[in-house]
């Protein structure tokens, strides 16, 4: 019987965006099969993909015993404590995106990471979609072609948004990636 998954305050359905799958491989830091393995983006020396338990990443034995990352870029502001920043870049599971991921911190705390989403998904967070408008124009976009990219967006297709909630406010913020 596989014991239930460790909490990820963070990302808190690695099952539902798929980088913990199920999995009868023995982790590499602990040498237990758990029934589960991380499938998503490691930052480390060795190679490391799909050998890795929930377990080992939160409890942070993985990132002690190989120095592993599990997020890439951030967006940190000054008011984050380094033990918010750590518990996020390495005792949480990253997320696969097209180019190399961001995590979002808000109110000096890490965003949880809710998914990919697409133009529907995007519509029940009018929040995220106005962080996502301001943007593309701080960028430069025309509105049309800043409402065209946005109408585009599909969880599953080239033009990805990734969605993510404040801990403290309940704030929702996006970004928009793709291939």
């Amino acid at each position: 019987m596989t014991e239930p998954l460790p909490d990820f305050p963070y990302h808190p359905d690695p099952v539902a965006t798929g980088v913990i799958v199920p999995s009868r491989a023995a982790c590499v830091c602990c040498g237990r099969e758990r029934g589960y393995v991380y499938r998503g983006p490691v930052y480390a020396d060795e190679e490391l993909g799909a050998r890795l338990c929930p377990w080992c990443i939160a409890d942070g034995s993985a990132a002690e015993r190989y120095d592993v990352h599990f997020t890439g870029g951030t967006s940190l502001g000054d008011d984050v404590p380094r033990e918010v920043f750590t518990a996020v870049d390495q005792r949480t599971p990253g997320f696969v995106a097209w180019q190399e991921p961001t995590w979002y911190f808000h109110c000096g705390d890490g965003a949880a990471f809710l998914g990919p989403a697409g133009s529907a998904e995007l519509a029940a967070h009018p929040e995220a979609l106005r962080m996502l408008r301001a943007g593309m124009a701080d960028e430069g976009r025309p509105s049309e072609r800043i409402e065209a990219l946005l109408g585009s967006l599909d969880k599953d297709g080239d033009a990805t948004a990734y969605l993510f909630r404040c801990r403290v406010c309940a704030t929702h913020l996006a970004y928009v990636d793709f291939s």
